[in-house]
């Protein structure tokens, strides 16, 4: 632990003094001596909920440490937390906003807030409109061509999550009238668009521009170019940008002012951050992929996990679980590292996804209370899908020097007849799966046992190069299978892991000050690359100097 117990508050001396005296105790433990003093440990230490299996049996963790850790939670006022979340307070505190992502996934009959699951369906529904007019081959280009190309173009929050759930459920696109073809384009160098624009035409494609503000410069810069390309093509008259774009935001004036026709205009509330917008009309995306039935399955899904989390104890709550363990691993083993492993490449961008989840989020270092914090906050995280990084970074997890948690995540089944289109090949694809889960398995358990996970006539003259001190914690998640409904509930499984964290560190996950101020360095600058401004005296020497060289003004 990077801070001493006397510097905590003395309310919350008793469970964080009793972490980390078991953090010191239990620091040179070894999880084969865990299992070998626990036989029915997996069953200890494992919840089963709805399609989800989730093992934590590979943490090193005692029944005692876990209950101090639900002890921290009680003292940190978790229940309140939670209870506040679900209500239409103002828990994002420094930009005093409501944080009801929730919202976006009630059903439409619920009943505790009538007038705010309106206001939500009222938009979900024109999404669905939309999207069925353009499955249906109704909705044209500006030459009455039927849209057979959409390009979402955003960043963060409204590319990131849209292109992973739209990757992952790829097995689940609903059939068009005429082939559908979804895009993403987030750089703002321009180098995705300028690849992509050779492959489409303009007479066919569409332009979803999602921006919360309708003022981040990475996508302006983006949809001024494909307009660009677009007028070129097909003319200036207004029926252009009102036959090719749509726009996602809260500023109906701004989309307006660029040119988007208010019937083109899903809104979004300043409730929605841009990290938990997939749910929203951001998801536009999504719902072109998978039709609308199978959006509404991944709302249900996040849902679903919404009440566990609220109706749970805390020894069963598997958000709540996630993140005691992480906070258990960061905070009193020091463990700073957090690697996302699925075996499945369908989910080849979820760990790009959780990055912004959880740093975005909780990557801070003030308290609520504007005090410096005293326990250190989100650990890094990082990922790939298991197989390719099999090949990559698993020598470190294995034998490196660093302490590295995990978590594996994995379907049960996988080519499902009634989803799968190769069905021909079903056998043989069956088998490379469970070539995928016996890897899975295979790299936990090696993480875990090390050298007892090898067989013993191995161990005899092994060369201390080739052996494993194992003792590497991780967890594992199951899906009954990928589909959208479980794999609503695997995400919000960790949007609400992120919230029980910022509670124990009393921090706000809800705002980016960090990104934020970035961008806006980033606008003062951009003047003097374009040659608007000259001045550069309030510039740091690195900074005078490498604009220097950028503009051609240093002597080779």
């Amino acid at each position: 632990m990077s801070k001493s117990i006397e510097q905590f508050p003395k309310e919350l001396a008793s469970p964080l003094a009793h972490l980390q005296t078991l953090g010191e105790k239990n620091s040179k433990l070894h999880i084969k001596e865990l299992f070998a003093l626990e036989s029915d440990r997996f069953q200890n230490y494992s919840v089963k909920f709805d399609q989800l299996f989730f093992d934590y049996s590979k943490h090193r963790l005692t029944k005692d440490i876990l209950g101090q850790l639900v002890a921290l939670a009680n003292t940190k006022n978790l229940t309140e937390w939670i209870n506040r979340l679900f209500s239409q307070n103002k828990i994002n505190c420094t930009e005093k906003r409501e944080a009801m992502h929730w919202a976006l996934r009630l059903p439409v009959d619920y009943p505790k807030f009538p007038d705010l699951t309106e206001q939500v369906h009222s938009q979900l529904q024109r999404m669905y409109t939309l999207v069925e007019k353009i499955h249906a081959g109704q909705y044209r280009g500006s030459t009455g061509e039927v849209i057979q190309d959409v390009v979402n173009i955003g960043v963060g929050g409204s590319d990131l999550g849209p292109q992973m759930v739209t990757h992952a459920l790829s097995d689940f696109k609903v059939k068009t009238a005429k082939p559908l073809n979804i895009h993403f384009v987030s750089t703002m160098d321009g180098s995705q668009l300028s690849e992509l624009l050779h492959q489409l035409r303009p007479e066919t494609t569409l332009f979803i521009i999602s921006s919360k503000s309708f003022g981040t410069i990475d996508t302006l810069s983006n949809a001024q170019t494909v307009r660009q390309w677009l007028e070129k093509a097909l003319g200036t008259h207004a029926r252009v940008l009102k036959s090719h774009f749509i726009g996602v935001s809260t500023k109906s004036d701004k989309m307006s002012e660029w040119g988007i026709a208010p019937e083109n205009q899903l809104l979004l509330w300043d409730w929605v951050g841009g990290r938990y917008s997939l749910w929203s009309c951001i998801g536009l995306p999504i719902a072109l992929t998978i039709g609308v039935e199978g959006f509404q399955q991944l709302l249900a899904g996040a849902h679903a996990v919404d009440e566990h989390f609220q109706n749970t104890s805390f020894d069963q709550n598997i958000p709540v679980l996630m993140a005691l363990l992480g906070v258990w691993n960061n905070n009193f083993l020091n463990i700073q590292t957090h690697a996302v492993l699925p075996y499945d490449g369908r989910l080849k961008y979820f760990a790009a996804y959780l990055q912004q989840l959880e740093m975005e989020s909780n990557g801070k270092s003030v308290q609520r209370s504007g005090q410096k914090v005293e326990l250190d906050t989100c650990p890094i995280v990082w990922g790939e899908v298991g197989p390719n990084a099999q090949h990559a970074f698993y020598q470190l997890l294995h034998q490196g020097s660093q302490a590295v948690t995990c978590d594996f995540i994995a379907p049960i089944q996988r080519y499902n007849a009634d989803h799968f289109t190769y069905v021909e090949n079903a056998e043989a694809l069956v088998e490379q799966h469970h070539l995928a889960l016996s890897n899975c398995l295979a790299q936990s358990r090696l993480l875990a046992f090390g050298n007892d996970a090898l067989d013993p006539s191995e161990l005899e003259n092994l060369p201390i190069y080739k052996q494993y001190e194992g003792n590497q914690p991780s967890s594992t998640l199951l899906l009954d299978e990928l589909n959208p409904y479980n794999l609503g509930i695997l995400i919000a499984l960790y949007e609400h892991k992120v919230f029980v964290q910022s509670v124990i560190w009393n921090i706000n996950p809800f705002d980016q000050w960090g990104v934020e101020k970035g961008k806006q360095i980033a606008d003062q600058l951009l003047p003097i690359l374009n040659g608007i401004q000259n001045d550069l005296s309030t510039l740091d020497a690195s900074t005078r100097g490498l604009i220097k060289i950028l503009l051609g003004k240093v002597d080779g």
